[in-house]
């Protein structure tokens, strides 16, 4: 069962999405300089050296926390429906992950829908790992992937492309609750309506819609969990149970275990979507102390 900072946590989510129903619409400006998927915007914590960087002519930024060991590179895909997101809503997790796995984090500014719909977030991704291999010299064995919602969506399509170009991959990828199908077809988006606090299915649908512009949803690099997945290195998935994408990341699990691929998945009873974000709460710290632990185990 959730605890009692969790409960707080859930209780300001349903609050704010109670309130949803009947706030004025804003645009989509607006809706991004607002946007916070945690229960409050959790700021980088101070010690953390933020550098602005072109990672392959992408706007990136470098998060160091102290005493990180700066060979070993954590490549952070930010979340938010491929078309929300930034430093200022999950920057703080992403120095959060790199602290406790001793990595030095490279957090991604994608490129954004519905002014850039896929594949330009994928693009993106893509040449910012490349630059990574090819421009700052990063060994694959020391290089991982981190990604939350639509960033884990990501996370896993540049795995299977770069499989399929036969670019090096990274040793390990860590997936908070991902996005990896874009049909909507997974049991959960039904059957955990009334437990999520955070989405409903029209959101959803609507987020992949503006991002698909026309695209198949069932392409491979759109969503993954239809790709062949042999080949990929270890993954760590982490879901709760009330989360419209349980089923996104228990079928991704299972797909990649059946083609060989060395997953773990940790499913968090009560559990809302990302709730790694909502730093203060036991549960946020524990799974990513075990995000930490995963990613030393494999990394460098």
């Amino acid at each position: 069962m959730p605890s009692s900072q969790m409960d707080a946590v859930l209780a300001e989510l349903r609050r704010r999405q109670a309130a949803a129903a009947y706030a004025p619409e804003q645009s989509l400006a607006e809706v991004r300089a607002g946007f916070t998927p945690a229960d409050a915007r959790h700021p980088i914590p101070d010690d953390v050296r933020v550098t602005e960087v072109s990672a392959g002519g992408v706007t990136a930024y470098w998060l160091e926390a102290p005493e990180v060991d700066a060979g070993r590179i954590l490549l952070f895909l930010h979340g938010g429906g491929f078309q929300l997101g930034s430093l200022a809503s999950d920057g703080e997790l992403a120095a959060r992950i790199g602290r406790a796995s001793g990595m030095r984090v490279l957090f991604l500014v994608y490129r954004l829908a519905p002014e850039h719909p896929f594949p330009a977030a994928l693009d993106d991704v893509r040449a910012a790992y490349s630059w990574l291999l090819s421009e700052e010299h990063v060994a694959p064995s020391s290089l991982a992937l981190a990604g939350d919602s639509a960033g884990g969506g990501l996370a896993v399509s540049l795995l299977v492309a770069s499989r399929d170009a036969s670019v090096p991959l990274p040793a390990a990828a860590l997936l908070m609750s991902p996005t990896v199908d874009l049909t909507s077809s997974g049991d959960s988006m039904t059957e955990r309506v009334e437990q999520d606090p955070i989405s409903t299915p029209e959101l959803l649908r609507s987020l992949a819609s503006d991002y698909l512009a026309g695209a198949d949803p069932r392409s491979p690099l759109a969503s993954p969990l239809f790709a062949p997945l042999a080949g990929l290195p270890p993954l760590l998935i982490q879901v709760g149970t009330a989360d419209l994408l349980l089923s996104d990341a228990e079928r991704l699990a299972q797909a990649a275990s059946t083609a060989g691929v060395d997953v773990q998945l940790e499913v968090g009873e009560g559990l809302p979507h990302v709730y790694q974000l909502n730093s203060g709460t036991p549960e946020a710290a524990e799974a990513v102390d075990r995000a930490g632990r995963f990613l030393r185990q494999w990394v460098g």
